[in-house]
């Protein structure tokens, strides 16, 4: 196994207040030496362009292994998510309170 893999030992998250709320309440939450963080809350407010720098700030980072993201985000930045094709993260799409899991067609 490749040292950058054993390197990769956080979960990071694009979510809903809900989502992340129940996350960091189970431990995920971390800052890194330069003040940046492993989440970002989504709400109505937030810009796609903020969305798609998180997505692309949060997959090239090398203390990462998995990244989850809620499925109604997801689907904001769709391009960006269906080209991502790396093992690491691992990219997971999750439900949330407010939008259940539907299969995207």
């Amino acid at each position: 196994m490749s040292t950058n893999f054993k390197d990769r030992n956080l979960i990071a998250v694009i979510g809903d207040e809900d989502s992340i709320t129940g996350l960091l309440l189970a431990g995920i939450g971390h800052v890194n030496e330069q003040q940046r963080k492993n989440f970002l809350v989504v709400d109505s407010k937030t810009q796609v362009s903020t969305i798609e720098s998180a997505f692309q700030e949060f997959t090239t980072r090398k203390d990462i292994a998995i990244l989850l993201i809620n499925q109604h985000i997801a689907e904001k930045i769709r391009p960006s998510v269906d080209k991502y094709q790396q093992a690491f993260p691992a990219l997971l799409e999750i439900p949330s309170k407010d939008h259940p899991y539907g299969s995207s067609d």
